[in-house]
């Protein structure tokens, strides 16, 4: 399946980044060999919006999984960004991450790839820092996205920031983040809007695992919903290469 590495211009960030977009396209290869053409034809492929961790970027799916593999079986157009240590968010000193992730890039790439635009076909996913982005893209943009998944997810994000700084470029020195649209406890809890489904997976021995069950535990008692797994796993990706494989296949 075709790989496009791309730099791109952002206006949202300001400045130049990366993504990479794997494209599942059937090739009749007997075409192929005598016209040397491609053809997408009139199909709109499903997409999922693939986000990296804190200390990653747009490579490291396609480095360390087999997501190429695991979406060239299913048929699914996956879009992995850049984020820099931004939680997905319009940070506080830097750039305007949200803006870029829910807004720009969908529009970048519907106008670009043979994706489809329905919201049924439209998905999120991620891993630690990205969880946390995916499950963000879900509870605010429950019109765009059908579903979402999380994979070690920094779920209670009001109480990450708390114990780590790494994210005062994106909040702000010591932000108290409970009850704002940067706390996805909260969201679950105020939203008015029929939310997607949502997958939810961590590793027993992850650093993260007791806020996965903190959000969990909200989630089921405000009746999200979620298909939650756990299982022996730390934060690391001998464990998210499982786990987006099941992440697809739930899709």
């Amino acid at each position: 399946m075709p790989l496009f590495e791309i730099n791109l211009s952002s206006t949202a960030l300001g400045i130049q980044t990366a993504l990479n977009v794997v494209l599942p396209i059937s090739v009749d290869q007997k075409a192929l060999s005598e016209e040397h053409t491609y053809s997408y034809g009139s199909r709109k492929f499903p997409v999922l919006y693939l986000l990296h961790g804190a200390s990653d970027d747009y490579s490291c799916w396609m480095r360390w999984s087999s997501i190429e593999r695991y979406a060239n079986e299913k048929g699914i157009v996956v879009v992995m960004p850049s984020a820099d240590l931004s939680a997905y968010t319009n940070m506080k000193h830097g750039h305007d991450y949200w803006t870029y992730i829910s807004e720009e890039l969908p529009a970048f790439i519907e106008a670009t790839f043979p994706v489809s635009t329905k919201r049924e076909d439209t998905f999120a996913a991620g891993l630690s820092m990205g969880g946390y982005g995916a499950f963000k893209l879900a509870l605010l943009k429950p019109e765009k996205f059908a579903a979402a998944a999380s994979l070690s997810g920094a779920l209670d994000m009001a109480d990450r920031v708390r114990q780590d700084r790494k994210f005062d470029n994106a909040f702000g020195d010591h932000p108290e983040l409970d009850g704002t649209e940067n706390d996805l406890l909260h969201l679950v809890k105020t939203s008015e809007d029929q939310l997607p489904r949502l997958f939810q997976a961590c590793g027993t021995e992850d650093f993260l695992y007791e806020d996965n069950l903190r959000f969990k535990k909200i989630a089921e008692e405000y009746g999200l919903d979620l298909t939650y797994e756990e299982e022996f796993g730390d934060h690391n990706w001998a464990y998210w290469d499982i786990k987006i494989k099941r992440v697809l296949e739930w899709l």
